[in-house]
């Protein structure tokens, strides 16, 4: 259950992305999403003492937040320039990242089953942009950009989770974003419209709820059964992509975003690490 509502928060999120950002700058959109889940855990982190404010390492929650905020901004951007499943299938990529990124920073070991994984990944990617083939589009690079700083961010949080609460790193990148998208959102500020404020609502709960239930799902079940689940993501964002913005998916979508799944279910395996499949603050 819990992670049907991580599901349909994500998918909820990504429509009314990919519709708010026909109207207005991304970073207007990004400061109003910080803005609102800063405003809905600044009352929970009150009435806990202001407990999960305190932080001794503030330097690694700022460079995690600088990380993720280029990345969300990418994902966003990547929304408004290609078809929806590409973004969400490109964006699968980023488990493959984190166990490169995790392995160069973290002393994780880099089995042959995750080195296949890797190769699977990116066999994927190459299916779907395939380039000199066709031209690659600008939005597949943004994407694959954000699912880049996706593992960035994933691999920083990592080692935030070894001494900070979930809630301690959520708070902080509410706050933190915040900060950051304030001078480029005011710079380019525009009033929205009825509609887009419907639409800023819905990114700004969903991208906040939509990790209270991840954390939850993770809580109740093993990473193995609640990882899974989110590849879901791919087929419905094609399906919602058909339904809500009449876009198409041809069969080298299908088969790269089939290699994506393939290589990240690889990481599922006993013996091998989380490094790559938490998103509980993404």
């Amino acid at each position: 259950m819990w992670m049907a509502g991580w599901l349909g928060l994500m998918l909820a999120m990504s429509v009314a992305g990919k519709e708010v950002t026909r109207d207005l700058n991304v970073f207007q959109v990004m400061l109003v999403r910080s803005g609102v889940g800063l405003m809905f855990l600044s009352p929970v982190v009150a009435l806990r003492g202001f407990a999960p404010a305190r932080t001794r390492h503030f330097r690694l929650h700022l460079v995690r937040n600088v990380v993720h905020y280029a990345a969300q901004y990418s994902w966003f951007l990547a929304l408004s320039l290609i078809p929806l499943a590409q973004v969400v299938s490109i964006e699968f990529t980023f488990p493959i990242w984190t166990a490169i990124l995790a392995t160069a920073f973290l002393g994780e070991r880099l089995s042959g089953r995750r080195l296949i994984a890797i190769i699977t990944g990116f066999a994927g990617v190459l299916l779907i942009v395939r380039p000199g083939i066709t031209t690659v589009e600008t939005g597949q690079t943004v994407a694959l950009l954000a699912a880049f700083g996706f593992g960035g961010s994933t691999t920083l949080t990592k080692a935030l989770t070894r001494t900070e609460s979930a809630l301690t790193v959520i708070f902080y990148m509410m706050a933190i974003q915040f900060v950051l998208g304030l001078g480029p959102g005011i710079m380019v500020w525009q009033w929205p419209s009825h509609a887009a404020w419907v639409w800023l609502a819905v990114i700004g709960i969903a991208g906040t709820f939509s990790h209270y239930c991840f954390t939850s799902a993770m809580f109740y079940a093993d990473v193995s059964v609640v990882a899974p689940m989110d590849f879901l993501r791919v087929p419905l964002s094609a399906l919602l992509g058909w339904l809500v913005f009449a876009e198409t998916a041809d069969v080298w979508l299908a088969g790269g975003a089939a290699l994506i799944l393939a290589g990240n279910s690889l990481n599922l395996y006993p013996g091998t690490t989380r490094a790559g499949l938490g998103k509980a603050a993404e």
